[in-house]
């Protein structure tokens, strides 16, 4: 699994326990998850269609970071599923876990459309993010 993007927890972001609030760390999942999907989609207009349980394994606190793991586990014609880990960077110890989260590209009017890796296997896309990761650098 590649993790793309971090999170500084601050005090802003904890609960009464003074742990990372599970709610702010779903929205940055959903955020975070959705700019991976519209990367992979090739279309920033995407919306959550679903998330599966949600297993929080261990917690954060302030100062922690954490990092955002994401990996295509099915493509759909209108749709893209992803794999989502979350864990501390400072020991690599896992928080969070979403088994799947899907979502939709939309068109112009709001409506499900194709998108670019429509028809593709996981394996092909994966190839396909690696070729075009190589062409922009």
């Amino acid at each position: 699994m590649k993790y793309y993007s971090r999170h500084f927890v601050k005090p802003g972001d904890l609960n009464p326990a003074q742990r990372l609030f599970g709610g702010q760390l779903l929205a940055w999942i959903d955020e975070e998850a959705a700019i991976f999907a519209g990367c992979q989609m090739g279309t920033p207009m995407v919306v959550t269609k679903l998330m599966s349980e949600i297993n929080f394994v261990s917690s954060a606190s302030c100062g922690d970071v954490v990092e955002f793991g994401f990996e295509v586990v099915a493509i759909g014609r209108t749709s893209l599923t992803i794999h989502c880990e979350v864990r501390r960077k400072q020991d690599r110890e896992l928080i969070l876990q979403v088994d799947r989260i899907v979502f939709v590209a939309l068109d112009a009017e709001g409506r499900p459309t194709p998108h670019r890796k429509a028809g593709m296997t996981v394996e092909q896309a994966r190839l396909a993010t690696e070729r075009e990761q190589r062409l922009a650098s």
